[in-house]
């Protein structure tokens, strides 16, 4: 899997994922972590078959033991699957994840790792200086399903939105928005069912101070992408089946 350092500045945020390796009938997904002076939080750890490539990535930026914090944005397999391994390998870490979907995440395996369900309303993930804000994001596509915004950094790890899926191993960011649109298109409207939870997103979003949005399948928004992603998604219609 690739490696990509897209924020530096007294601490670090990193992706793995765009794998050239990945086999065809697994969705390629985009795991990141942020690395603060004593502290690593994982954001989306990925399947189970991620899980020995990505310990043997995070140690080369962390220490086990400083491996303290695991984020989930939502239920889904390709996020968090790999949870039984990592319960084990890092039991006295923190899992932050929806509270909504406690009693379905203990399905893959949560012993050990102290479960912090995330009420509704979002919250904070402090890490060492950095406080990085949980974002609402229901019903896009899950029921219960969070993103992490970065003030500092600007950084808003955005789950499934913004989501592109095409031939893994492709760049990193967004390099030609419009060319991009078809890798998107279909994703948006069959797994996005709530044009109203789309525009509360979009509302709630528009807010913040965005330099990367950074989802978790495909390439990465920087720059003026990120508001031309926000002004496409805004007039495209969701919850279509066909």
């Amino acid at each position: 899997m690739k490696m990509t350092k897209i924020y530096e500045g007294g601490y670090q945020w990193i992706m793995y994922g765009r794998d050239p390796n990945k086999k065809d009938n697994i969705v390629d997904t985009n795991q990141y972590i942020v690395r603060t002076a004593n502290k690593c939080l994982l954001l989306d750890p990925g399947g189970v078959e991620l899980f020995a490539p990505m310990l043997a990535a995070v140690l080369h930026h962390a220490p086990v033991d400083e491996i303290t914090d695991i984020f989930a944005s939502h239920q889904d397999p390709d996020v968090i699957s790999s949870l039984g391994l990592w319960d084990q390998a890092v039991p006295h870490a923190k899992l932050h994840a929806p509270a909504l979907w406690e009693g379905f995440l203990r399905h893959f395996g949560c012993e050990s790792i102290e479960y912090v369900g995330i009420p509704d309303n979002g919250g904070i993930i402090q890490l060492d200086n950095v406080d990085l804000q949980i974002i609402p994001a229901h019903y896009l596509h899950s029921s219960a399903n969070f993103h992490i915004y970065d003030p500092k950094a600007k950084i808003l790890m955005s789950g499934d939105v913004g989501a592109g899926l095409e031939a893994a191993g492709g760049p990193v960011f967004v390099d030609d928005f419009d060319a991009h649109i078809e890798n998107m298109r279909f994703f948006h409207q069959r797994w996005m069912p709530s044009n109203q939870a789309k525009r509360d997103w979009i509302n709630r979003v528009r807010k913040l101070d965005i330099d990367i949005m950074a989802p978790q399948h495909g390439r990465i928004f920087k720059g003026d992408d990120v508001k031309r992603f926000l002004d496409w998604f805004e007039a495209l219609q969701v919850g279509i089946a066909v």
